[in-house]
């Protein structure tokens, strides 16, 4: 019965560790402050969320990169080529301003 826990929890951290960026968020920057973005036409919003724990707490660092990950890929869905975080992260969850700062919608 052990094994078959250790087994479980294997392939939940494996299901909920890697999330892919996709061609469209590729091309989608994440910058870290509002300054960068006050020249920019502002999208929308989008939230995320990833699991941040299971048995225990995952790395913070890993969970903010694959909330970012997820936000661009949702921005380029929207036209968009720029995030910006607008919460801090609280259980796994964190909302990014999504903008438009390239009039082609490409990263310089």
């Amino acid at each position: 019965m052990k094994k078959i826990m250790i087994a479980l929890c294997c392939v939940m951290l494996m299901s909920c560790a890697w999330v892919k960026v996709t061609a469209k968020g590729e091309g989608v920057r994440l910058v870290s402050s509002m300054n960068a973005v006050e020249s920019c036409k502002k999208l929308g919003t989008v939230s995320t969320k990833v699991v941040s724990e299971i048995i225990f707490d995952r790395n913070s660092d890993k969970v903010a990169g694959e909330l970012a990950d997820l936000a661009r890929n949702e921005a380029g869905l929207m036209g968009g080529d720029t995030i910006v975080p607008v919460s801090e992260i609280v259980g796994g969850r964190r909302s990014f301003g999504v903008y438009q700062c390239f009039p082609s919608g490409r990263v310089h």
